[in-house]
């Protein structure tokens, strides 16, 4: 399989062929640099979509930009270090002013892959007031990592809906950079959030940064779910190679009114 093409070690006329080369088509992986317990670098969501996106794209052949790492993290509050956090309007503005110079540039698809479930949020805002401001010129959508198949998402919330830190990201970590996961130090948490009402910061609802069974991480688990993963993100990416609005790929409806 051939590397994917990442954009930051291209030239400008390079940039501009391999713009032309796929429909001005890019992704963007978006993570994000916050704690994770006391196991796992604080990289974890940013290693998780960088890696995903990188062999979605070598599969696909679609263009990669740089990983977004800093991102909106203020869930986590400063309870813990390690974490860096944007505010969410910093955030969606920095979307905003990406897309901007992308259309001036002639790219006409952006595909936002995120790793970060508190990022989702922002990014859903981001890309209304984008689709409305290039209405016509610009295709913007979202996936995130965690969601690309019900199965996938099953998974991830298999020892807790409130997750983070969990068995499935420390199943990643141990595949993707096993390096920087530190087993001997693992501690367990439990979800606390289940039949609440309100919505709590994880400083509220978790002891140690963690929610879910990461003593449980498995690495040749996290093997099989990163292939899972970065499969299920090929496919979404070969869709929409060619995807059309829904009125242009249902045109024929039009030719099949009923009479009035």
């Amino acid at each position: 399989m051939e590397a994917a093409i990442r954009l930051e070690e291209l030239s400008w006329p390079e940039v501009a062929k391999v713009r032309d080369q796929t429909d001005g088509f890019l992704i963007l992986p978006i993570g994000a640099t916050e704690q994770h317990g006391p196991h796992l670098p604080i990289n974890c969501d940013t290693v998780i979509a960088e890696s995903i996106s990188k062999a979605a794209c070598a599969k696909a052949g679609i263009p990669i930009l740089p990983t977004i790492a800093y991102t909106v993290s203020s869930g986590h509050t400063n309870k813990w270090p390690g974490t860096f956090s944007l505010t969410h309007e910093t955030f969606i503005h920095q979307i905003e002013e990406l897309a901007d110079w992308a259309v001036a540039t002639g790219w006409k698809k952006i595909l936002l892959v995120n790793s970060h479930f508190g990022n989702d949020a922002s990014l859903r805002v981001a890309i209304e007031k984008i689709r409305l401001r290039f209405f016509g010129d610009l295709q913007i959508g979202l996936k995130n990592t965690f969601q690309l198949s019900d199965e996938i998402w099953s998974y991830f919330i298999s020892d807790a809906d409130d997750l983070h830190a969990n068995k499935a990201e420390t199943d990643l970590l141990l595949h993707l950079a096993p390096e920087t996961v530190r087993m001997d130090l693992v501690e367990d948490d439990p979800d606390r959030t289940e039949g609440t009402v309100f919505s709590y910061p994880v400083a509220q609802t978790s002891l140690n940064g963690i929610t879910g069974s990461p003593s449980l991480g498995d690495a040749p688990r996290g093997k099989k779910l990163f292939e899972e993963m970065s499969e299920a993100l090929a496919s979404f990416i070969e869709t929409a190679k060619t995807e059309a609005t829904p009125l242009e790929s249902h045109h024929w409806e039009s030719l099949n009114l009923p009479s009035t």
